[in-house]
């Protein structure tokens, strides 16, 4: 009898002890709307909304079409930018309007949508358990972004509902764990004003809008201006468009402007043209894509109606884009609904995108803004423009935008672009560690060089900066790409090789009256025999691209062509002797 007590005694302890190791570890809560500054990307006018996830100032509700200004009170386009190292993440907010459409779910209509980039620069996407009712509830958990970054705190960015209002929303996070939120990027958005199809519908979830799959793939602010039904052109939305200093306008409201929905011909070529020009005129200098409407009997969809209805649209907007063209006007484009490419299977009721047509037109307009804005991106590793993180001196996008800042108030003069070799040596901006600020003083600051590099780049991230406006908005003198060692490991010479022709051209692209100098890759402790054949590929390269080829690295080789160890910190990073060696190599091609 005593010992089954005692058998009862230690499995009640052991029972008591497992619910405490188990009880829910406490949240600590955070309210995008309660930061210290503005938190909600996608949004032109932050500083003006009446509500934290309106698209529109207060004071457009006096101009603005009525159907507009209430469809402008959902948050489809917005996202919130955030750092954590939680291993889970729960988010809790209310909506106003009705849940789901008889066409579109929950988890479209009124659901959130997770997503981390990795410290290699890949998007990564979490699944969720969910839980609808007064209180809207999304648990990610489990949440391991990078095994072989562990720990990091790793950027998030949650896509808020595409067509329902949020009157609160909270983030929380376990409460030991980290957690900041993300500024607004300074980069000039992508500004779409459309209809359903760009508002969203009909996708599963916010991060399948096609307006979200672009801004992922490109990696650029984008404000999503669609309006469900009410997307017609107005001058009204075309007037506040002005206000916005944009990368790219997209106008693709041609579903809701068909002879169906009562507009004619000529009122649909005035109201065309009229949108383009009032555009140019604010802003001449910014690209305007014109887009077809996307369905059609091209797409073996049997309502040959509604198809050839479709058609008619098109054929006006072919009109009028011609018409402009032939008076002269530049910096216009088209996009046309075969290139989006809807097949039988890309919509939900022949209109309306699912997950599959949100991809068709994701690609589409990819191809078309990545031409126009002159980002071509290719299939090596090498020549696909990505993020990173991987350094755990400095953050990464931080650093972007400093210099993207700084180059408005202090235009650099001469540009070093390259890794944590240069991005360590020393000079503005300025780095968490300098290991030969000496020299760089002596030698490179007067020259008038600024330090563009960044610890654990690759060519494909430098590419990602330079398509991401630093060397944007100034006229260098020089140009200095140094760029290369870090994909040693990973990539082929090929490819390292392919990498650096596509970043050079586009380097030629920004800075036309600059001098380009491509630097051969610096030597390294056991791979000196491969970085000799290399840059015999990187001068036969410079050669035909026509720019200088220079091999400073060279002086950091003893007599047997092995790095001299006395002039480095691990075999890689130069010492502060290494490193005024180097900068007196660099010196005589200086432009002065």
């Amino acid at each position: 009898m005593k010992r089954q007590r005692l058998i009862f005694f230690v499995f009640g302890l052991l029972l008591t002890v497992t619910s405490f190791s188990q009880a829910p570890q406490p949240y600590t809560w955070r309210n995008p709307a309660a930061s210290d500054f503005p938190v909600v990307e996608g949004q032109a006018w932050p500083t003006e909304v009446t509500s934290p996830y309106d698209r529109f100032p207060a004071r457009a509700e006096k101009t603005l079409n009525q159907n507009v200004w209430n469809i402008s009170h959902s948050s489809a386009g917005l996202y919130i930018k955030f750092k954590t190292n939680a291993t889970s993440i729960v988010v809790r907010y209310k909506v106003k309007g009705a849940l789901e459409m008889t066409h579109m779910p929950a988890t479209g209509v009124s659901g959130v949508d997770l997503y981390a980039i990795d410290p290699n620069g890949q998007w990564k996407w979490a699944p969720s358990s969910r839980s609808f009712g007064d209180t809207i509830e999304y648990r990610f958990s489990h949440l391991v972004v990078s095994s072989e970054f562990p720990g990091r705190d790793y950027e998030y960015r949650l896509y808020l509902p595409l067509y329902n209002t949020v009157t609160w929303l909270n983030i929380g996070v376990p409460g030991q764990s980290s957690f900041q939120f993300m500024r607004l990027s300074p980069e000039k958005p992508i500004v779409v004003y459309g209809t359903s199809i760009a508002q969203g519908a009909c996708a599963s979830r916010p991060g399948m809008a096609w307006t979200a799959l672009l801004q992922q793939r490109l990696d650029r602010p984008l404000i999503n201006l669609g309006f469900s039904g009410s997307g017609k052109l107005e001058q009204s939305v075309i007037t506040l468009m002005r206000e916005i200093d944009a990368r790219v306008y997209v106008l693709d409201c041609m579903p809701n402007l068909t002879a169906w929905a009562g507009i004619t011909k000529q009122e649909l070529e005035n109201r065309i043209i009229a949108a383009v020009k009032a555009l140019k005129e604010a802003r001449r200098e910014v690209p305007v894509l014109l887009v077809n409407h996307s369905g059609g009997t091209d797409n073996n969809t049997l309502d040959t109606a509604a198809g050839n209805d479709y058609k008619n649209a098109n054929q006006v907007l072919q009109q009028c884009f011609d018409k402009m063209k032939a008076a002269g006007l530049a910096g216009i484009y088209l996009l046309s609904g075969k290139e989006i490419g809807l097949s039988i299977n890309s919509t939900v009721d022949g209109l309306h995108p699912n997950d599959v047509g949100m991809m068709d037109y994701a690609k589409a307009y990819e191809k078309s803004l990545r031409s126009i804005l002159q980002e071509p991106a290719g299939k090596l590793t090498t020549t696909i423009p990505v993020v990173q993180s991987r350094d755990g001196y400095y953050d990464w996008r931080s650093r972007h935008h400093e210099i993207i800042s700084g180059n408005k108030t202090t235009p650099p003069r001469i540009v070093f672009l390259g890794n944590s070799i240069i991005h360590y040596w020393g000079g503005q901006p300025k780095a968490p560690l300098s290991r030969g600020a000496d020299s760089w003083n002596e030698i490179l600051e007067p020259a008038g060089v600024k330090n563009f590099a960044f610890g654990w780049d690759k060519i494909e991230n430098v590419l990602w900066r330079v398509y991401h406006d630093e060397l944007d908005g100034f006229e260098a003198a020089q140009v200095w790409v140094m760029i290369g060692t870090n994909n040693l490991t990973a990539d082929t010479d090929t490819a390292i090789t392919d990498g650096l022709k596509m970043l050079m051209e586009a380097i030629k692209v920004r800075q036309p009256k600059a001098s380009i100098m491509l630097s051969g890759i610096l030597p390294r402790r056991e791979m000196e025999k491969r970085i000799v054949g290399l840059n015999v590929l990187i001068a036969a390269l410079a050669g035909k691209l026509k720019v200088q080829y220079v091999n400073p690295g060279i002086v950091l080789l003893n007599a047997q062509k092995k790095i001299d160890e006395s002039l480095f910190e691990d075999g890689l990073h130069p010492n502060a002797a290494g490193y005024k060696k180097l900068a007196l190599a660099i010196k005589p091609y200086l432009k002065q």
